[in-house]
């Protein structure tokens, strides 16, 4: 339904505020200055955005449940809300039709919104604006500790944009973690006190997770994605994520007292069956703004000043959010549109077809494909060096690989989304985010999962060839052998290239067949 009446509209209306599916803040920039009674919020659930990409169920139902009670929100703080629904007889299907056909209904002045965080959306807004011959104000997102003109300001002139440096300059800025213009603990970050493989007991007992059961308007949004988009993969069953600010901020607390403790130091181990673990959860709502990041970052900050938090978990964690997040927002926005299509490396191969249903004889991408199509989740190794480390070696064409990313994981908005794909995880932008490809055989997944994960694979991982060799352990190889001298002109790859002039030519030839029978049986 279309949910403000005539009897509601403001008579002359001055602006029509935009608020997209992951703005939903009320302290956004967008709501400066509004007024009741000059001024109308829209608000749009269109089917291109969950079909654009092949959008997973979980992902769909998060953001339209999130919208619709950041709607009732809105209205509840006396603001006047324009909202279709997706299922609105006279819904145009796209963001451009949608606000087509609301613009000639209602004729405001101008259009207002906070910058977008997708390239293809904002240019489309801007297209839509300029049809309908109105002024379309674009605002500065608060959400983030930098601006876009800050990070380029930084970025002027540097061959290379590594985020260490960056998150150095933001802890500096913005006095996180630091005595003076010292970092806490007379170092920058606690790499080496961090990132522990689980033993072979496994991980002991994990807190679970914050999860909300669905209120009536999320059951109602529920169902309405399941009958809608009943072909598109994913699971429904299990979903519990917060979809209002009062629900992320419980999701922050639990994350800070019961998990951040252990963070760092397994925050790289992977257990099969186990997709929580001690990892935040809270990227959707940070994604959504439903959680602002400076309260995160305080958050994590106090509990290590109070005791209650070791240094090294509590500076693991706001180098995510301070360094990381800020830094990848800053490389997509200065580099697109050019971004998406870079492919360094000239892979081409199709995305298999079994990323879409987990149905694979290897146990570790059995694990984290099938609990990412039943929650929309999977923490930042099993995306990295679990499925993003499959599809670098097996030589996916990356762009295929945003798409998969982007449509299954539920906090997936392309200005994140695309440069953790396409330059850390495929090293598809030539170098310009990550110091070397990210690759490795089984060893490292058999070593990370204290060898659970193998434990339960046909695939052996410290075999080359054969029919037990472990696909990862053939196809890292095979990585090395096609690029050999990419990777022995990089001081951080030359040594695991200098581990080919053990092979004979034999072997070699073994290995490039057996990689060759993997990618034509895939």
């Amino acid at each position: 339904m279309t949910d403000m009446t005539p009897a509601n509209r403001p008579t002359l209306l001055r602006n029509l505020v935009l608020v997209l599916g992951d703005q939903l803040d009320q302290q956004s920039s967008a709501f400066d200055g509004f007024d009741p009674a000059q001024d109308t919020v829209w608000m749009a659930e269109v089917a291109e955005e969950s079909t654009h990409v092949w959008s997973a169920k979980p992902r769909i139902a998060l953001f339209l449940a999130a919208m619709r009670h950041f709607a009732e929100t809105l209205r509840a703080a006396g603001r006047v809300v324009h909202y279709t629904r997706l299922d609105h007889a006279d819904n145009a299907g796209s963001l451009a039709a949608e606000l087509s056909r609301t613009l000639r209904r209602l004729q405001p002045s101008q259009l207002v919104m906070t910058a977008p965080g997708d390239w293809r959306v904002l240019q489309s807004i801007k297209a839509t604006a300029a049809a309908h011959g109105l002024l379309l104000e674009i605002r500065d997102d608060r959400h983030y500790y930098s601006t876009v003109r800050e990070f380029a300001a930084y970025a002027q002139g540097r061959k290379t944009l590594r985020m260490e440096f960056f998150y150095r300059v933001m802890r500096q800025r913005h006095g996180v973690l630091m005595e003076g213009d010292q970092p806490v603990g007379g170092q920058w970050n606690f790499d080496a006190d961090n990132r522990a493989a689980f033993p072979k007991t496994g991980p002991g007992v994990v807190p679970s997770p914050a999860q909300f059961s669905p209120d009536a308007t999320t059951r109602q949004v529920i169902a309405l994605v399941a009958e809608r988009f009943a072909k598109h993969p994913g699971s429904l069953e299990d979903f519990a994520w917060p979809v209002t600010r009062p629900q992320a901020l419980q999701a922050l607390d639990s994350f800070i007292r019961e998990r951040l403790p252990q963070f760092g130091r397994w925050q790289d181990a992977m257990w099969p069956d186990q997709p929580w673990l001690w990892h935040a959860h809270l990227s959707a709502a940070l994604n959504l703004k439903l959680l602002n990041p400076r309260e995160v970052v305080h958050a994590a900050q106090a509990a290590w000043r109070s005791g209650a938090v070791p240094l090294a978990s509590a500076e693991g964690f706001i180098r995510q959010i301070l360094g990381w997040r800020e830094y990848v927002r800053g490389i997509y926005w200065t580099q697109m549109p050019g971004y998406l299509n870079r492919n360094a490396l000239a892979a081409q191969e199709p995305l298999p077809a079994w990323f879409w249903t987990g149905q694979t004889d290897m146990a570790c991408l059995r694990d984290a494909l099938g609990q990412t199509l039943r929650y929309g989740y999977a923490h930042h190794i099993q995306r990295l060096m679990v499925i993003g480390l499959y599809a670098l070696l097996h030589g996916v064409q990356p762009q295929q690989v945003h798409q998969w990313f982007l449509a299954v994981y539920v906090d997936a908005v392309e200005w994140v989304e695309l440069p953790n794909t396409l330059g850390m995880s495929q090293s598809a932008d030539g170098g310009l985010m990550a110091s070397k490809p990210y690759i490795a055989s089984g060893k490292y997944i058999q070593r990370m999962s204290g060898g659970s994960l193998c434990a339960s694979c046909r695939f052996d991982p410290a075999q080359r060839t054969g029919s037990s060799a472990c696909p990862y352990t053939t196809l890292y190889w095979d990585f090395l052998l096609r690029h050999e001298a990419l990777l022995a002109a990089n001081p951080r790859t030359v040594m695991q290239v200098k581990n080919l002039a053990r092979l004979s030519e034999d072997e070699r030839s073994a290995i490039r067949a057996q990689a060759r029978h993997l990618r034509e049986t895939a």
